[in-house]
Parts: C-alpha cells; structure tokens; sequence
C-alpha cells in the first residue's frame, strides 16, 4: 500500500502531547519520523503517569507510534553536525522548545534555510510573538483560558471549567499537521520551503469562534436568547458560561436516563430542533404542545426549557441511555449516549471502524489507543508501536554514512 507521505523524512524535535500528536498523523500518513531525544532521557512523557514500573507510559506510546527514535545531543559539535545532516536530507522538521531554543541550539530559521532551502519548519508556541503572554509557559489549561474556553465552559453560578478534550494541547498539533500539508503542497508549486507557526491560544480560539460571536451578538442586543439565562436573568457585559446548552441556536440539554442514581454516566444529551417541535411533542408523551401557543414557538419555549426538559427527563425515567437513544432517533431527535472512558475502550463499532486499535509494545503487550480519526477510501493507516529511546540510533546514524567505530566514539563524546 502507498502512503500519501511515503518518502517525505520529518525530524520531530516535540516533546509531551501537541508536537508529537501532529508528527504522529505525519507518521501514520506514511512519513519518515525521526523523533530527536536527549540521550538517557528521552520525551518526558516516557516517565508520566506511568502504570507498569520502567516502562513506557501510555502517555507517551498512545502519541509517538510508529517513529523512529534518535538520541542526540545537539549542544556537542558531534551532535549539531549530524543535526545538519538530518536538515540537509529532511523535508519537515517541527519543534514545540519555549521561544528561542532552536536559535539558542545555533538552528536559527536563517541557518536553517541555508542548509536546506525546501525545508518547511513548523513550530509550535504557546502564543504569538505579538501577544503580551508570549514569554508565558504555556500547557493545555494555560492555552484553554487564554483562547477563551474556560471562561465559556461551566455553569454560569460556578468558575471557569475546563475540558477533558485536548483543545490546547492535540487540537494545536491537528491545525500544525493542516499548516504543514498546505506547505507541502506549496512546495510542490515553488519549491521553496517556508515556516509554519502555530499558537496554542490560536487553536482554542479557532475552536471558540461561535462564542466570538456571541460577544458581538451579546453587545448589540443585551441578551443570547439561546442561554438558559434567557429570559429569568441578567446577562453581564462578556459571554457567560451556558452550562450544557447547544451552542447553536437549537436548545440541548444532558437528560437523566433509567439508573442514574448509581451510575454517574446514565445521561443522555437530547436537542429540541425546531422544524421538529412537533415530531418530539409525540416522541415525549405531549402531542398537545405541538400547537399550544406556550410551547408552539422557540421564543414561547424560552421562558420555561427547564420544565420542559424536566417533563422529558420524566418520560425517559424507564428508559436506559441506549434504549432512549434507539427510540429518540426514531422520532428523528437528535441525541446521544453519555458514554464512559470505559464504554468507549469496549465498543465494538469503534474497533471495527479503526477509531480505537489494539497495538502490540515491546515490554507493554497490548493496549488501546485512538486510532486514525479520518478514513480514507485508498489506505489505512497501520498503527504500529511507538519507539524505545534511541532504538534507531545506529540505524538513522548509518543511513547518513557513519560507521561503527564513528558511532562508537559518538557515544563516548555523548552525542548520542
């Protein structure tokens, strides 16, 4: 099978989870990744949270699969030669060190360009260089509040509340991987390579565009009349936190299903579309809403989304979770199980699509993992293990011509 990447070499210079959840993808999608690490120590994520005692963490096998993995020491003269090889002979090199680091290694984006001119360099940062915050560590929850999620997330008589999705971290590394595709494809036409740049504030907010424009919907009119704030209560001067409102005009909520009392996930999440008032007034046991001008209208309905949910919550109270699904859906209604962590791990469907895969890791066994989350109809990506610390060494060491003895007096010197 050809991969669309087959024959394009990365050199993956990231560490913990937006870097190398973009070169991953590069790697499933057939490129050559050469994952960069510090000798002896290796990505950080090699030693966090990990589950089995000297091994692996999941934390990092679940986003470094299929790699190669090169020790080097970049700061001894040994290390940044064969550094310049690797650029001299790569397409992609991409890179998430604090501000400066690459310039302070001697690899400035100039001398870069000097070794390899068709080289994209993407770079991944917690904030522009234009931002007030650009000298701010940045990390996932950092990145969440200054994109403009923790403020939008929660309830609205609660704090800013984060969420469990990776939307600093991942979702920065999936709008690099689309920035490096568009360079590729650039390149293609120019041969020139260029340099991409990816603030993790940038990738929230990218993601945060519809609460964006409910601040200017917010200071024309005073009032989201989406919110369940709307009508019952006053609305400040910023976008408030909706709880588990639908955020695009068609009221939502999670719901209780049959067993909620002992299992914390017995929810489903039900939406009231509004060309399908009248279907759901006959899926819920209330045909006489359909034309009751308290409920006929979605500004009628307003005043009062509380009760009704809770007449919905009433009728769903014989129903689990997948049997409510099974019998909404038939009424056209869109909603959705709550599914667990560990619901997830077991379905099925999801195995059988790609989306979770069993993978085979030296010293680990099997685990799970997020498969490719797009399908393609000409490949499939084969999710392969992720690499020990400088299992590839030797090899990527003699695919740029050093012998044995060469590499043996490297090891001496520590450059790898």
């Amino acid at each position: 099978m050809t991969l669309p990447l087959q024959g394009i070499r990365v050199l993956d210079f990231t560490g913990v989870q937006s870097g190398p959840s973009c070169t991953q993808m590069l790697a499933w999608f057939g490129a050559d990744v050469i994952k960069i690490e510090r000798p002896g120590v290796g990505d950080v994520t090699r030693r966090q949270l990990r589950d089995i005692p000297d091994v692996d963490a999941l934390y990092f096998t679940m986003l470094n699969s299929n790699k190669r993995s090169l020790e080097l020491n970049t700061k001894t003269p040994e290390g940044k030669e064969v550094m310049e090889k690797l650029i001299q002979g790569a397409d992609v090199l991409v890179e998430n060190f604090h501000p400066g680091a690459m310039d302070h290694m001697g690899f400035t984006w100039e001398k870069i360009q000097e070794l390899n001119p068709r080289l994209i360099f993407g770079s991944i940062k917690g904030f522009d260089d234009c931002s007030p915050y650009v000298d701010v560590k940045a990390y996932e929850n950092v990145a969440q509040a200054a994109g403009g999620a923790l403020s939008t997330t929660g309830f609205w008589d609660g704090p800013p509340t984060v969420s469990a999705a990776a939307l600093g971290d991942s979702n920065t590394g999936m709008h690099l991987l689309i920035g490096l595709l568009a360079a590729l494809l650039q390149r293609e036409k120019t041969g020139k390579g260029q340099r991409v740049t990816m603030s993790m504030q940038d990738a929230v907010l990218n993601l945060c565009r519809v609460k964006l424009r409910d601040q200017q919907r917010l200071e024309k009119v005073g009032y989201l009349e989406e919110y369940p704030q709307y009508p019952n209560a006053k609305f400040g001067d910023a976008v408030p936190r909706g709880g588990n409102a639908g955020g695009g005009g068609q009221p939502g909520w999670v719901l209780k299903c049959k067993g909620w009392e002992t299992d914390p996930n017995a929810y489903i999440y039900f939406t009231i579309q509004e060309q399908n008032w009248a279907n759901t007034c006959k899926a819920i046991g209330k045909p006489e809403w359909a034309e009751d001008p308290n409920y006929s209208t979605p500004q009628a309905r307003q005043p009062h989304i509380f009760d009704i949910f809770a007449e919905i919550e009433k009728f769903l109270a014989n129903y689990d979770k997948h049997a409510a699904v099974k019998y909404l859906s038939a009424y056209d209604i869109p909603c959705a199980p709550v599914l667990s962590m560990k619901e997830i791990a077991a379905d099925q469907s999801l195995r059988q699509s790609g989306s979770v895969v069993e993978v085979e890791q030296p010293g680990r066994g099997t685990y799970l993992t997020v498969g490719c989350p797009m399908k393609f109809s000409a490949f499939t990506p084969d999710i392969k293990s992720a690499p020990l610390l400088g299992e590839h060494t030797e090899q990527v060491l003699k695919e740029l011509g050093y012998n044995d003895e060469q590499i043996t007096q490297m090891r001496k010197n520590g450059a790898i």
